[in-house]
């Protein structure tokens, strides 16, 4: 007998064909974007915030949640179609991609968009933020969990492995970086603009634990995150999701030229007719029972567009705006011997 898509695959599959058709329509209007590599993430994006991660989009800034850093900042629309389908901001902004005065910049902006946790978009630079908020972490004695989306082609700079020596080091438990290999740059294949094979020795050499996945299998992306769960350890995680550029489309499937490119009106509709089909739950949120919470990791939260997560503490939070050093820092007021940045 062929084994059957669990609920909640069928669930997160059709977030993430959402989440595509989302990207589709914003990189049409928008005139410019990254297509391929928002559409190669989009499973890994809704596993993140439909299973894994503790948010609360009635509190973007929440201390308690846990962090996602983009790191390969050029896949912005996927990541805003998944804020916007939680509830971070209304649907209807998601065409004002790139425009004038806009809250969504073609690179994550902290100071600009509810929900995003760091800006970001040279490559390279956000394996290290995501490791200092996790080592925050200890400082502020708040459980939350730090996740850093990386393109493979980052994994190019010298940074990254500055980082992930620091954080094998410093025994950042809670950090977990998410390797988008879809083995495409905007240059060309990343075997023929530099190599950066082999990942799992040359990580499992840095100190880290190292898992494989599909990046586009859900049942793989749901027991590689479980497993994370389930074996919490003092070293650092990365998953290494190997994945196809432009997947879900055709025409943009395993093709370079889809890295940065604009979408013609009869290419936009193509591809939406191809995505339509999926792009939808095939169950009702209500049909997969109650969001499961797990304390320090994450909850699956299955409420709909505009979930909210039962919070675990009310520690309130101050925003110093006048201070242009610190727009988007936001300082504990409860907290008693942690400096804050004013």
């Amino acid at each position: 007998m062929e084994p059957t898509e669990s609920d909640l695959e069928a669930y997160l599959r059709g977030k993430a064909y959402r989440l595509r058709s989302h990207v589709i329509e914003m990189v049409y209007k928008g005139g410019s974007g990254h297509p391929g590599g928002s559409l190669s993430a989009a499973d890994i994006v809704a596993t993140l915030y439909w299973h894994v991660m503790r948010i609360d989009p009635q509190q973007p800034r929440w201390p308690e949640r846990d962090r996602l850093v983009l790191s390969k900042g050029h896949a912005a629309p996927v990541v805003y179609a998944a804020l916007a389908e939680k509830g971070f901001f209304p649907v209807d902004v998601l065409p004002t991609l790139r425009k004038t005065g806009t809250i969504l910049q073609g690179h994550p902006d902290m100071r600009k968009t509810p929900g995003i946790d760091m800006t970001s978009g040279s490559l390279g630079q956000g394996l290290s933020v995501a490791l200092g908020m996790a080592l925050g972490s200890r400082h502020l004695r708040q459980p939350f969990n730090v996740y850093a989306l990386l393109s493979d082609g980052e994994l190019q700079e010298g940074m990254i492995w500055e980082a992930a020596m620091a954080a094998a080091h410093y025994g950042a438990g809670n950090l977990t970086a998410i390797v988008d290999c879809n083995g495409l740059q905007v240059d060309g294949l990343l075997s023929d603009v530099m190599n950066v094979e082999p990942l799992v020795d040359k990580w499992r050499a840095f100190g880290w634990q190292v898992l494989e996945v599909d990046g586009h299998d859900f049942a793989s992306l749901i027991a590689a995150f479980d497993r994370r769960r389930a074996e919490a350890r003092s070293e650092p995680w990365v998953l290494l999701c190997h994945t196809v550029k432009g997947k879900g489309v055709s025409f943009m499937e395993g093709v370079m030229e889809w890295h940065a490119s604009p979408i013609s009106v009869e290419l936009r509709d193509k591809a939406l007719s191809e995505l339509a089909p999926f792009a939808e739950p095939h169950l009702s949120a209500a049909a997969l029972g109650p969001a499961r919470r797990t304390e320090g990791y994450g909850v699956a939260n299955t409420a709909g567009s505009a979930e909210t997560v039962p919070l675990l503490g009310s520690t309130q939070l101050s925003r110093h705006d006048d201070d242009p050093m610190s727009a988007g820092v936001l300082t504990d007021e409860s907290a008693h011997g942690v400096a804050s940045r004013r």
